[in-house]
């Protein structure tokens, strides 16, 4: 995409550092795209420099350059030297590195996939690429130790003449040396580190990674401020709408209801797994759609050691141990697993046949949707009863989509782990039980219309205003109880 005339161009970022030390992956998650390149522990695994771009409004800001990593910097350092030293007359470090890249060292048959023809030809990519950006990232796994490589890595990029934002990589990982890397920088009188890890991603250390970048670029504040207003405002779009996704599943599955025989054991037991299986591929639905939303495949998210059903994420939601997994508490028909997760509503039963008429003239006339109470009343006179989720379902329901949207938040998009549900359920959860949330789902169990797995057609359009303003109002409640009980 080309910007407008007036618009200023985008900023040149060359991402640079040791092999293998996940220059790939802090484009990956800063692009949150987990296509772009090859991540893998096999050293140099990039070969070529490749692009990738960062918008602000649809129009570019920053153009991320993937390079080869710097394999032999002790042996370019030598050379650069002995270059100098040749020189007829001293000449400063960019005129050394420019030197340099005309010389035969540089040059090679980069399809080859070797240095045949020139033994720096790697190094000399990463190099011409620094000297055409505006800034370098110099990415360091925090796990290494450090060795002189680093020292001339550092060394030959000053001679680039270009400011570098030293990147501490993996900094979650436990074997993370941040305190000795820091001391090491600061010799080199680098002091505008960052910290980020690609596989755990956190906003806040995203921020700070572009406010060093604005600070080193100060004809430049402009293009990084956009940049950061944009990356905060398209987060919050994000989990505005994975919120709205979640309140969509529950008052599809709250509303939804089956009218069902009361006295026919074999036909209501077909009804109970048949609602169940609904319930199952809504809440599989809604899976789906929140890794799409993140830009993560199903891949992402692996099958636990529990038993799965069908394929699907996670143990069984029906299952009494999806509900101990995830701190549900269960009652004794759930214990005994007669009628797990579903209840039965006898609402009018013992009413005489006038009161029900009565009532259900009432409720239609009231609600104007005599086409659905009115008929829900009719099966019940009939010796019907309806069918439905419990609170239960609707809290494990909650919990783990709740549970989901934080991994997710949480996943940077180098990562090479998938989600596992064992970790995913000792996270905080959205609260169920809360005033605000059940008070909604009493709401929505009174109107089995807006269901869209029910089966009275197509809804009014008054019904659906009314479903889409407490899908807001239940979407903002989920936000605010995981906001409260984590950084979300």
């Amino acid at each position: 995409m080309n910007a407008p005339a007036n618009a200023a161009p985008a900023r040149k970022v060359a991402v640079v550092g040791h092999t293998n030390t996940g220059k790939t992956s802090l484009l990956r998650t800063l692009t949150r795209d987990e296509t772009f390149g090859e991540v893998s522990d096999r050293p140099a695994t990039t070969r070529h420099v490749e692009g990738a771009m960062l918008l602000v409004r649809g129009q570019p800001a920053v153009e991320l350059y993937d390079t080869p990593g710097l394999e032999d910097s002790i042996g370019l350092l030598e050379l650069l030297e002995r270059h100098r030293a040749g020189a007829a007359s001293r000449i400063d470090g960019i005129d050394q590195i420019r030197a340099f890249l005309g010389s035969s060292d540089a040059t090679g048959d980069a399809s080859a996939g070797t240095n045949a023809g020139g033994r720096f030809q790697q190094e000399a990519k990463a190099l011409r690429q620094v000297l055409a950006s505006d800034i370098a990232l110099y990415v360091i796994d925090a796990r290494d130790r450090v060795l002189g490589k680093h020292r001339d890595e550092l060394e030959i990029l000053a001679r680039c003449a270009k400011p570098v934002v030293p990147v501490l990589n993996f900094i979650a990982s436990p074997e993370a040396q941040i305190a000795l890397w820091r001391e090491h920088l600061s010799r080199a009188n680098l002091h505008a580190v960052a910290e980020f890890d690609t596989v755990v991603l956190d906003d806040q250390t995203e921020r700070r990674l572009l406010e060093k970048m604005r600070s080193l670029l100060d004809h430049h504040h402009a293009t990084l401020n956009a940049l950061i207003e944009e990356r905060e405002r398209l987060r919050a779009g994000l989990i505005t709408t994975s919120c709205l996704m979640i309140a969509d599943l529950i008052i599809d599955v709250g509303a939804h209801q089956v009218s069902v025989p009361a006295q026919g054991r074999p036909q209501v037991q077909d009804a109970m797994e048949s609602l169940r299986q609904r319930i199952r591929e809504r809440e599989q639905r809604c899976v789906d759609q929140l890794l799409q939303l993140h830009r993560f495949s199903r891949q992402d998210l692996a099958a636990t050691d529990l038993p799965m059903h069908d394929g699907r994420w996670g143990v069984d939601l029906f299952s009494p141990a999806a509900m101990k997994q995830f701190g549900v508490r269960t009652g004794s028909a759930a214990a005994a697993g007669a009628v797990a997760g579903l209840t039965i509503d006898a609402m009018v039963g013992g009413l005489t046949l006038g009161a029900a008429t009565a009532l259900g003239a009432a409720i239609g006339g009231a609600l104007g949707v005599a086409h659905t109470h009115g008929r829900r009343i009719l099966d019940r006179m009939r010796g019907h009863s309806e069918l439905a989720a419990d609170d239960r379902t609707l809290q494990l329901l909650l919990a783990r989509q709740g549970a989901l949207l934080q991994a997710l938040q949480r996943r940077g998009h180098a990562s090479l782990e998938p989600i596992h549900i064992n970790d995913v359920a000792g996270t905080p959860q959205v609260d169920g039980k809360s005033s605000t949330i059940a008070g909604l789902m009493d709401d929505i169990r009174l109107h089995p219309s807006w269901s869209r797995l029910q089966e009275f057609g197509p809804a009014l359009a008054w019904s659906e205003a009314a479903r889409q303003t407490v899908q807001e109002r239940l979407a903002k409640a989920i936000h605010a109880s995981l906001a409260s009980r984590a950084t979300l």
